[in-house]
């Protein structure tokens, strides 16, 4: 189990599964590339047109459901929390909430979502996050987001 001390960055993502239980296919985020304890977290996930969702949504027109970049920024908070709270290491984080969700630009096959959040709030078991994230430089999805551990 990854602790504190001996995290190396990048963080692939097979340590990320060390820290979060989601896998493929909700496994949302492939790297962290950026990480300061108790701060913030930048991840990235690169989207192809292999994942399973484009077959049903907008087959014709293939668009990432904004709910999945959101998830995929939740997951990256939740790295950021666990990481951020020795005591929760090991423990599920789960997604509590959202406020001020916004869609900018849509998300396709072929981009790579770059996940940044930074730590507003961890108090106890709670954690409130600002996250956005970009595409090429250009905000796609920005929000608030809460996580909670079990």
């Amino acid at each position: 189990m990854t602790t504190e001390r001996d995290v190396q960055l990048p963080i692939d993502v097979k340590g990320i599964m060390e820290i979060l239980p989601h896998r493929y296919p909700f496994l949302m985020v492939d790297r962290i590339i950026e990480l300061e304890m108790g701060v913030s977290i930048t991840g990235l996930k690169s989207i192809s047109i292999n994942e399973p969702f484009f077959q049903g949504h907008f087959p014709n027109e293939p668009v990432m459901p904004g709910v999945l970049i959101l998830e995929g920024l939740a997951q990256t908070g939740g790295v950021l929390s666990s990481l951020s709270n020795p005591e929760m290491i090991g423990k599920l984080v789960y997604f509590a909430g959202v406020d001020k969700a916004r869609f900018r630009k849509v998300v396709r096959p072929g981009d790579q979502l770059v996940f940044k959040l930074e730590l507003i709030r961890q108090k106890g078991k709670v954690s409130k996050m600002s996250g956005r994230a970009y595409v090429d430089d250009q905000l796609t999805t920005e929000a608030e987001l809460m996580a909670t551990f079990a």
